[in-house]
């Protein structure tokens, strides 16, 4: 797979988030290799530079280990630029409720901990060799509800994501003697399908009085992986439209 084009690892991105960031890094001329439970577009394919989409289920440890086997096949010894932790899970009890401290099942919260967390932790391993030739980044996909009690996230998915925060800074030290820079970026409330119609109440408090884009997210990402922020590692980039102020 040797080319000039720089190459990025993106999960979770079949929709969304993950999935707006793997067209920016395309139309930026990347090359891209992604994963998610499900299927993208066969037409997001037809892209020469998209050079595979791997389904694959980041709850599992044998389904990311397989997943880190077949990447670093397809690199065939070649760097690795980028990766971008982006799949996240925030599942509701039986009943639709969001798993909280005195509700749902501890294996709910166990398999929560798997996608946000442990999952970000164990490619950036599996990928660590690869990501050192490459004098590459990382970048974890956390949120705002990581660092405030939000009205409409559970606990589970917010105490994951104040996890990832705080493997984001561990992992950026420890990465430095690797020539790897790590970073975050917190998104707010952005419109993707894990919105749901009671977060137009939220607008009120957001100052620029709307909800971000997938868009808005990827860019910051794609910030944090160029040349341009190669003396930035360690930080948590908010995209919130200035919620987090509040």
């Amino acid at each position: 797979m040797s080319s000039d084009l720089k190459t990025v690892v993106i999960t979770g991105a079949s929709r969304g988030i993950g999935h707006a960031t793997a067209i920016l890094f395309l139309e930026r001329g990347w090359r891209v290799i992604t994963c998610a439970r499900g299927d993208v577009d066969s037409d997001d394919l037809n892209d020469p530079n998209w050079i595979d989409h791997i389904p694959t289920d980041l709850t599992d440890p044998e389904s990311v280990k397989a997943f880190v086997a077949r990447v670093n096949e397809l690199l065939d010894g070649e760097p690795l630029h980028a990766l971008v932790n982006n799949a996240g899970l925030s599942p509701k009890t039986p009943f639709k409720e969001r798993l909280g401290c005195l509700n749902g099942d501890l294996d709910a919260w166990k398999e929560v901990f798997e996608i946000n967390m442990f999952a970000a932790l164990r490619l950036s391993r599996g990928f660590a060799s690869a990501l050192h030739k490459g004098q590459g980044a990382i970048v974890n996909i956390t949120s705002i509800a990581g660092h405030y009690i939000h009205p409409f996230a559970g606990s589970a998915y917010s105490i994951t994501k104040a996890a990832l925060s705080a493997l984001t800074r561990e992992m950026a030290g420890e990465f430095a003697a690797l020539n790897v820079r790590v970073n975050a970026v917190a998104p707010g409330e952005i419109e993707t399908s894990m919105i749901q119609p009671e977060y137009e109440a939220l607008i009120p408090r957001i100052p620029l009085d709307r909800m971000g884009e997938a868009k808005d997210v990827a860019s910051t990402v794609y910030f944090l992986c160029s040349d341009d922020s190669k003396y930035v590692t360690g930080t948590e980039i908010w995209v919130t439209g200035g919620q987090h102020m509040y």
